[in-house]
């Protein structure tokens, strides 16, 4: 096996075994970055001098006999949301550039470093997460590794085109709305969004702070599982972390949905969607077994929640920037930034309060079953700039429905993974496999086993 095609829990074997120098793969995926990139726009920053320099230390951590841990030698990226100390972090806007550099790591980045893996650059992404196509006008669109006319899928745009074009085996992005599974999907990789409160998000940079969740991704589940267990753990300094010790998901990979109770989300997830999506469901529900339809209530109410959300708590947020350099700030999102700042306070209160209702209501449905699955997009990647699409004989926007389907499941913070479905039409397609709160070891060990049979797959992407 060549080091490019390695997975990260491969390199991890290798560089601890001595096989592998973590600086002969850490040279490889730079040399692979500088080569491929310029296609893609996966990157907005390499941090190669640190890349060697850590990769050195793991090299001498190993010739000393220590473990540098499961993930020794593995590069990574994250999006340009996690602070990487002495980088600035540009959360997508060019109005950050004379931003101070981070003075620390992201807690995920330190915890990942802690299980041995190289951090080697910064990703692209819609400005401030606020987006979906990472269709980005100060530092250009990333472009999806299968088809270069097509969007990636956003927020997290660059960190899924990174995984899926081989540049890197793991990256981490952030979901607010959907902003790893609609990435995950459109690029065809896997991803995982964790119950809201599971991981801590200290050093990255918050949008919605009531609905921001971090997550991994990956070309295989064993390498996500591994990712997302080495980021556990509680971190007082993050509130909405919760206080839950690491509950290893690695672990029960090998059961995979053996025992579990699985149907088909049906109503909302019913919608207007593209007939190959539909297939795609299809055709996992059929390897699964999964023959009932169930509906989830709610979901119309959380995602019009999820909406007013959003836009408030986003505007508020960003609002000392929107007056001191609005030019520097996405157009795409600038009017929608200024209406959220101006909406009334007793809206962002009411939509916290159908959430509470809808997550009781929902939480019904899972005393019936252990697993939802649902599509992740209505429709594959898009060719970038595409303004409206046609769904169930209506005309609608492309960008913001393409989080039609995840926009509800975040809304109440269950926990999602994205298995990538590759061969019903040119382009891959991506199904959510959804589960209850911190129930992440549900969801994994259903994409392990749709890995196992053929079903999920994740192929590199042509790069060149």
């Amino acid at each position: 096996m060549t080091i490019a095609a390695a997975g990260a829990l491969e390199i991890g074997r290798r560089v601890r075994s001595g096989e592998w120098s973590a600086a002969a793969v850490t040279a490889a995926a730079l040399a692979r970055i500088e080569a491929h990139d310029g296609r893609i726009n996966a990157f907005t920053s390499v941090i190669a001098e640190r890349a060697v320099r850590e990769a050195a230390a793991v090299d001498a951590a190993v010739a000393r006999g220590e473990d540098p841990g499961p993930l020794a030698g593995v590069p990574f990226a994250v999006k340009n949301l996690f602070d990487l100390a002495g980088e600035v972090t540009l959360a997508g806007s060019a109005s950050r550039r004379s931003s101070p550099p981070a003075r620390r790591d992201a807690t995920a980045v330190v915890r990942l470093r802690a299980a041995g893996a190289i951090p080697v650059g910064a990703l692209n992404m819609d400005a401030y997460a606020y987006g979906f196509t990472t269709e980005n006008t100060h530092f250009g669109p990333t472009r999806n590794p299968h088809d270069r006319a097509r969007i990636a899928g956003g927020s997290s745009g660059g960190s899924a085109a990174a995984v899926a074009a081989g540049l890197v085996p793991i990256s981490l992005g952030t979901d607010t709305n959907g902003s790893i599974r609609v990435p995950a999907a459109l690029c065809g990789i896997f991803g995982l969004k964790p119950t809201y409160g599971r991981l801590s998000r200290v050093g990255a940079h918050l949008f919605v702070g009531s609905l921001d969740h971090i997550g991994p991704f990956a070309r295989s589940v064993a390498d996500l599982a591994a990712s997302y267990d080495a980021i556990q753990g509680p971190d007082p300094s993050d509130v909405a972390c919760a206080q839950r010790p690491i509950e290893p998901a690695s672990l029960e990979l090998a059961r995979g949905a053996e025992g579990l109770r699985i149907a088909v989300a049906g109503g909302w997830f019913a919608g207007p969607q593209q007939p190959e999506v539909r297939l795609a469901v299809e055709r996992v529900a059929t390897a699964l077994g999964a023959s009932a339809e169930v509906d989830v209530p709610g979901m119309a109410r959380a995602r019009a929640a999820a909406f007013v959300m959003t836009g408030i708590e986003g505007g508020l947020l960003h609002l000392p920037e929107l007056r001191r350099d609005a030019a520097g700030i996405e157009p795409l999102i600038v009017e929608r930034l200024l209406a959220g700042a101006l909406a009334p306070a007793h809206w962002l209160w009411q939509s916290h309060r159908v959430r509470r209702q809808v997550a009781r209501e929902a939480r019904e449905v899972f005393r019936r079953w252990d697993v939802l699955l649902a599509p992740a997009t209505p429709i594959p990647a898009q060719p970038i700039g595409t303004e409206w699409v046609t769904l169930g004989g209506e005309r609608m926007l492309a960008r913001p429905n393409l989080g039609l389907f995840t926009q509800p499941v975040s809304f109440v913070g269950w926990p999602v993974a994205v298995v990538p479905v590759h061969g019903i039409g040119p382009l891959p397609l991506g199904v959510q496999v959804i589960a209850a709160p911190w129930r992440e070891d549900l969801c994994l060990r259903v994409a392990a086993q749709l890995e196992s049979l053929g079903v999920a797959a994740v192929p590199v992407a042509g790069a060149s």
